[in-house]
C-alpha cells in the first residue's frame, strides 16, 4: 500500500530530476560537439602507443563458468545454481549446467554495475542496519540472512536487490569474487569512451548537475551505463525522501521490516529506470537530429567560434584568475606532491606486477615447450595466455595493489568522498595495458613462425619477442600512468577550487554571456569556459609535479622528452590483420563442429574450479532441477510428495548431500541425467555463447507498476540491450512474431521489456 501511495510522487520527482537533466545535457553535447570536430581538424595527439590494440578482445569467449548455491528470497531455499560470465560480464544464472548446454533459458541476469562485493554475512548486516536509521534487530533475534557455509559472496547495492551466494570452500570464494569483482569493475565502466560527442556531453551534463545542487567532488555511483546513471542520480535525491516517508509505516520484526525496504527500494529503482530509459532516450533522440545542422555550422564558422571563444575566455581570465592563483597557492599547490606520491606508489606497484605476470606466463610457456616441444604444444599454451588480461585469478595481483591506496587526511580536505573511483580507474588501464602486451607478443610471435625451424630457434625467438615486446610496454606504461595521475589530480583538485570559488565568483558569470553571439551560443558556454580558467590556474603545478617524477625517474617513469622510435614500422599493419586462432592453425582440429558441441566447449578464460579441487557437490539434487518449475521470483513452491529430492537448500541438507556425495551417490545422479538428455535435443543452431556488447551489459526493463516487476519474463540469451535482473521461465517459448516493446538481439531472439 506504500508503495501504491508514493507511485505518484516517484515519477513527479524522476520527471523534474532528468527535466532539469537533459537541460544540462543538451547545452554540453553542443560544446563536446563543437570540441570533437575541432580536435578531428586541429589534431593535438599524444606520444603513439608502441604496443597493439586488440579490437574485440574476448570474442567467442566466456570469461568463467561454474557452480555455486543461490538464496532464493521467495521461497526462503539454497539452490544450485550454475553461473556463466560471457565477454560483456554480466552474470547469467541457469537452472544447472545441463539447462546451459541444452540452451535453455537463463533463470537470472544480473547487471553488476554499483554493486559491491561482500564476503562477511557481519558487513552486510552492517550495510543493511544503516539503509534504515533506528530499525535493527535486538541482540540475540535472528538475522536478515543465514548462510550455510562459512563462504558467502553477497552483491549489495544501495537502491537494486541483492544478490545472495555462497560456495563450499575458501578457495572457491576467492576465485568467485576475482570474477565477481572484474564484472563490477568492467560494468562500472559502461559509458562507451569510443564516443567523442555522447559520452563527454552525458558526463559533463552529471557534473554540472550535480553542482548545480552543491555536490562538488567525485561521486561513487557514476557506474553503468547513462539510464543507470540517470537512475542513480534520482535515488540520490529520491531515497532519503522515500525513507523518511516510508519508514515509519513498515510493520513486523526488525527482520521483516529491513527485507520489506530492500524490496521497496529495489522496486522504486526499477520504475524509475523505465522512466528514466524512455525520457533520456527521447533526448538523445533530439539532440541526434539537430546534429547535422549543428556541425555544419562548427565547420562553416569554426574560425569565429574560436575567436568568440577566447575573446571570452580573456574576460572571464581577467576576472577569475587572480582569485584562483591564490586559492591554489594557499590551499592547493602545498598538497600536490603527496596526492602524487600516494596515487603512484600503488598504481606503480600494479603496473609492474602487470609486467611481472606477463614476463612470468610467458617464461613458463618458453620453459614447458622447451621441455615439451612443438607447435600443437605452443598453441596449447598461447590458446590460454592470449586472453591472460582478462584471467581475474592471475590479474587478482596486480589488481590488489591498488587497495593500498589511501589519500587519508587528504581525503577530507579535498572532499573526495572515496578512492574507488581512482582504483577502479587504474584496475582497467592495467587490464588493457596487459592485453595490449600479450596481443603484440602473439601478433609477433605469429609472424616469426613462419621463418622458424627447430625448437631451439623457436625459443629463442620467444624470449627476443619477449624482451620487445617489455620495452615497448615499458615506454606505453610510463604514458598511460603519468596521464592517469595528471587526470586523477584535475579529478581531485578542480572541484575543491570551484567549490572555494563559488561564493565569489559563480554570481558574477551571468554578465559575461552578453559577450557570446547567439549564433554561438550553442557552442559556448560561460559555465565551461569558466571551469576552463580555474582549470588553467592549477593545470601547471601538476604537469611540473608529474614532470618532476619523471625526471627523477620514480617509478619507472619517462621523461616527456623521450621519444622511442617506432622499430617496428609494420607492426600496426599486422594488428589490423585477422585474429590468429591458435587451436584451429595449429593444433589440427576439425574447423567444423556442431554448434551444440561448440556451446558446451565455449573457450573459457579461467579454468573451471572442478578442475583443480576435484568433484563438488554441487550436481546433487540437479534432478529436480531438471524440472519444469516456477520462475524465481514467483510464488513460493509448495512441495510435491511425490517429486524428485530438491537441492540441499539449509545447512543440514547441504551436510547430508555431501555425506551423500562420499557415498558415490552423485555418480548415479550423473549417469541418470546422462540418459534423460536424449528426452530433449539440443537445438541445432545454438551460439557458442551468449553475445552481449560490454557497454550495455545486461538488465531487466524495470517495470512502471509494481505487482509486474518481477513478474516480467521472457526467453532469450543475455542480449545488448539489458542491463540489469531478469528472470525466465523454464522451458518456455518464444514467439515468432515481434510486438512492440521488444528488441531483437544479434543472433535474432527476442527481448521483452
Amino acid at each position: 500500500p506504500c508503495l501504491t501511495q508514493l507511485c505518484f510522487p516517484v515519477a513527479e520527482k524522476t520527471a523534474k530530476v532528468l527535466g532539469e537533466f537533459c537541460r544540462c545535457y543538451k547545452e554540453q553535447y553542443g560544446v563536446a560537439l563543437f570540441n570533437s570536430v575541432r580536435y578531428e581538424i586541429e589534431g593535438n595527439g599524444g606520444p603513439q602507443a608502441q604496443l597493439l590494440h586488440r579490437k574485440i578482445p574476448l570474442e567467442d569467449h566466456v570469461i568463467y563458468s561454474g557452480n555455486l548455491f543461490q538464496y532464493i528470497e521467495e521461497n526462503k531455499k539454497w539452490r544450485n545454481r550454475f553461473c556463466v560470465v560471457p565477454h560483456n560480464y554480466g552474470l547469467v544464472l541457469y537452472e544447472n549446467k545441463l539447462a546451459y548446454e541444452r540452451d535453455l533459458p537463463p533463470r537470472v541476469l544480473v547487471n553488476s554495475a554499483g554493486y559491491k562485493i561482500l564476503t562477511s554475512v557481519d558487513q552486510y548486516l552492517e550495510l543493511v542496519n544503516s539503509s534504515l536509521p533506528g530499525v535493527t534487530p535486538k541482540s540475540g533475534h535472528s538475522p536478515i540472512l543465514k548462510c550455510p557455509t562459512d563462504f558467502p559472496l553477497i552483491l549489495w547495492h544501495p537502491y537494486a536487490r541483492h544478490y545472495y551466494f555462497c560456495v563450499m570452500t575458501g578457495k572457491e570464494q576467492e576465485k568467485w569474487r576475482a570474477v565477481f569483482q572484474d564484472c563490477v569493475r568492467h560494468c562500472n565502466n559502461g559509458i562507451s569512451e569510443d564516443s567523442k560527442v555522447e559520452a563527454p556531453a552525458f558526463t559533463d551534463a552529471v557534473r554540472m548537475y550535480r553542482q548545480s545542487k552543491e555536490q562538488y567532488g567525485t561521486w561513487d555511483m557514476l557506474c553503468g551505463n547513462e539510464t543507470q546513471v540517470l537512475s542513480n542520480l534520482v535515488m540520490e535525491e529520491l531515497l532519503p525522501e522515500l525513507r523518511t516517508t516510508i519508514g515509519p509505516r513498515l510493520k513486523g520484526k526488525a527482520q521483516e521490516r529491513q527485507r520489506t525496504w530492500i524490496q521497496i527500494s529495489d522496486a522504486v529503482y526499477r520504475m524509475v529506470y523505465e522512466q528514466t530509459k524512455a525520457q533520456y532516450d527521447a533526448a538523445m533522440a533530439k539532440c541526434e537530429q539537430e546534429r547535422p545542422q549543428m556541425e555544419s555550422t562548427i565547420r562553416t564558422d569554426m574560425d569565429q567560434i574560436i575567436t568568440s571563444k577566447e575573446h571570452l575566455a580573456s574576460k572571464i581570465r581577467a576576472f577569475v584568475l587572480p582569485k584562483a592563483e591564490v586559492c591554489v597557492r594557499n590551499h592547493v599547490q602545498p598538497y600536490i606532491s603527496s596526492i602524487l606520491e600516494a596515487l603512484m606508489t600503488p598504481t606503480s606497484q600494479g603496473f609492474a606486477e602487470v609486467r611481472e605476470v606477463f614476463f612470468k606466463e610467458v617464461t613458463d610457456m618458453n620453459m614447458n615447450i622447451v621441455n615439451e616441444g612443438g607447435l600443437e604444444k605452443l598453441a596449447e599454451y598461447m590458446k590460454k595466455l592470449s586472453h591472460l588480461a582478462f584471467h581475474p585469478v592471475k590479474m587478482q595481483s596486480c589488481y590488489e595493489k591498488m587497495d593500498q591506496l589511501k589519500l587519508e587526511g587528504l581525503q577530507q580536505r579535498f572532499d573526495v568522498s572515496s578512492t574507488s573511483v581512482f582504483k577502479q580507474r587504474a584496475q582497467i588501464h592495467m587490464r588493457q595495458q596487459m592485453d595490449d602486451a600479450m596481443y603484440t607478443f602473439e601478433t609477433l610471435l605469429h609472424q616469426e613462425l613462419g621463418k622458424l625451424q627447430g625448437k631451439d630457434n623457436l625459443c629463442k625467438s620467444i624470449q627476443r619477442i619477449l624482451e620487445r615486446v617489455l620495452k615497448k610496454y615499458d615506454y606505453d606504461s610510463s604514458t598511460v600512468r603519468k596521464k592517469f595521475f595528471r587526470e586523477a589530480l584535475l579529478q581531485i583538485t578542480i572541484p575543491f577550487l570551484l567549490k572555494k570559488l563559488a561564493p565569489t565568483c559563480k554570481g558574477e558569470l551571468a554578465k559575461f554571456q552578453e559577450l557570446i553571439f547567439e549564433d554561438f551560443a550553442s557552442f559556448i558556454l560561460v559555465e565551461n569556459t569558466y571551469e576552463e580558467v580555474v582549470l588553467q590556474s592549477v593545470m601547471k603545478d601538476i604537469m611540473q609535479a608529474v614532470k618532476e617524477a619523471a625526471v627523477q625517474r620514480k617509478h619507472n617513469l619517462y621523461r616527456d622528452s623521450m621519444v622511442m622510435h617506432n622499430s617496428d614500422p609494420n607492426l600496426h599493419l599486422l594488428g589490423e590483420g585477422i585474429p590468429i586462432d591458435w587451436g584451429e592453425e595449429y593444433s589440427g582440429q576439425p574447423e567444423a563442429e556442431p554448434a551444440a558441441d561448440k556451446r558446451r566447449r565455449a573457450k573459457q578464460v579461467v579454468s573451471v574450479i572442478q578442475d583443480d579441487a576435484g568433484v563438488l557437490p554441487y550436481e546433487m539434487g540437479t534432478e529436480a532441477l531438471l524440472q519444469p518449475s516456477s520462475p524465481q521470483l514467483q510464488e513460493p513452491e509448495e512441495p510435491d510428495p511425490g517429486a524428485p529430492p530438491s537441492s540441499p537448500d539449509g545447512v543440514e541438507e547441504i551436510r547430508e548431500a555431501l555425506a551423500k556425495e562420499s557415498l558415490g551417490d552423485g555418480i548415479e545422479m550423473e549417469e541418470r541425467l546422462t540418459n534423460d538428455t536424449s528426452l530433449e535435443s539440443p537445438k541445432a543452431d545454438v551460439p557458442p555463447e551468449a553475445r552481449m556488447h560490454h557497454a550495455t551489459p545486461a538488465s531487466p526493463a524495470p517495470g512502471a507498476e509494481t505487482p509486474s516487476l518481477s513478474a516480467v519474463t521472457a526467453c532469450h540469451q543475455p542480449s545488448d540491450k539489458e542491463t540489469g535482473e531478469e528472470v525466465a521461465p523454464l522451458g518456455s517459448e518464444c514467439s515468432p512474431p515481434q510486438p512492440a516493446g521488444t528488441t531483437e538481439s544479434s543472433e535474432g531472439l527476442q527481448t521483452e521489456f
